[in-house]
């Protein structure tokens, strides 16, 4: 049976990421201060105006409108920007729930975890292949001028028995110059951005090349549209090949599992495919705000194993520890890493911790 699934990436020019972009500078600027801060500092953004706000706990000093207005200088934006900053402490309720001997879930909720044999970093082949085409898009425009920062790339790969085979279409839609007409932009996309990155073998005569559908893309950025942290959920897991969790992931601090236990799950289900145990898996974790460990674990191997989910589960309880304490010291979290996870996914970057492979019992 054939099937065709589209999965989508964004660049860190486009509304929405500068403002993750945003939370997460600010994160890793109050972690490099004080390790120990409760952060849930998030943005919004429209045409030249920064909105910054949320709860911290944190003995750090954090100038947020000018880490707001060096974010937006970084991505390429140039215009003179006004912050409003409205951050107010955490919750003492939700201090003291958090604050035990042993490190408590700083909220409740559920987190799913992904991993394939589809690509070389474990994911599936459509968001691989769209966070690829994003950063290499990044990549171009920084070195052309007629290339401006807001952008979005979605690939669509045909399945055959549930097996890549080929890419049906590769969408890019990107911000420009007035200077440039739409053909020319085209061939340049397609020289420079898919041709170099997307692999030969997965392209054949009917492959859709669409470049800018729409026509015209000079009006981009916060000036285009609106931006606010953690709306690309999507974009940041698994590009909809398995269900998200209830929370986004930039801003928060590792203590809100929303973040730290789903970094966890993709670890360990990545670690089950890269070690030969499954070539699929998925797993749920949920968690109660206040307790150090999950209420539950869910595990599917959707066929995929000489092992039953069953027994999958006991080979994951035997080789991985799912309490927060432990999330937190074992994949580091303590350290100031948020702002390499921001842009082209939260998962298959090799460097992160929870990308590393381990050996199982």
């Amino acid at each position: 049976m054939k099937t065709i699934f589209t999965s989508e990436s964004v660049t860190s020019g486009h509304p929405d990421k500068i403002c993750d972009w945003i939370a997460d500078h600010i994160l890793d600027e109050a972690i490099r201060q004080d390790p120990s801060s409760k952060m849930a500092v998030e943005a919004t953004i429209k045409d030249d105006f920064i909105l910054i706000y949320g709860e911290a706990n944190t003995k750090a000093n954090i100038a947020y409108a000018d880490i707001a207005k060096s974010v937006l200088k970084k991505i390429g934006y140039e215009e003179d920007y006004e912050v409003l900053v409205k951050v107010n402490k955490q919750s003492q309720e939700i201090s003291d729930a958090v604050d035990h001997d042993t490190i408590s879930a700083g909220d409740q909720g559920i987190m799913f975890g992904f991993a394939c044999d589809e690509s070389k970093g474990y994911m599936p082949l459509a968001i691989d292949t769209a966070h690829m085409l994003a950063k290499r898009l990044e990549e171009v425009r920084r070195n052309n001028p007629s290339l401006k920062p807001d952008g979005k790339t979605q690939v669509s790969v045909e399945y055959e028995d549930d097996k890549p085979v080929r890419i049906d279409t590769i969408l890019v839609s990107t911000q420009h110059s007035s200077e440039i007409n739409q053909e020319d932009l085209k061939q340049l996309i397609i020289n420079e951005v898919i041709l170099p990155i997307v692999n030969p073998e997965l392209i054949d005569e009917n492959t859709k090349f669409l470049i800018n559908p729409s026509g015209s893309f000079v009006l981009g950025g916060s000036f285009g549209d609106s931006g606010t942290t953690g709306r690309k959920i999507v974009v940041d897991t698994y590009g909809g090949s398995a269900p998200i969790g209830g929370g986004c992931f930039s801003s928060k601090d590792p203590t809100k599992v929303d973040r730290s236990a789903a970094y966890y799950a993709r670890y360990v289900c990545k670690n089950l495919v890269a070690n030969g145990l499954c070539k699929k898996c998925q797993i749920e974790l949920a968690y109660a705000i206040g307790c150090p460990n999950p209420v539950s674990i869910n595990i599917d191997a959707f066929g995929t194993s000489k092992y039953t989910n069953e027994e999958l589960l006991a080979i994951v309880n035997r080789n991985f520890n799912f309490s927060v304490s432990n999330i937190i010291d074992e994949l580091k979290l303590r350290n100031p890493i948020y702002t390499q996870t921001t842009n082209y996914g939260h998962f298959g970057k090799p460097y992160l911790p929870w990308e590393q492979i381990i050996s199982l019992k």
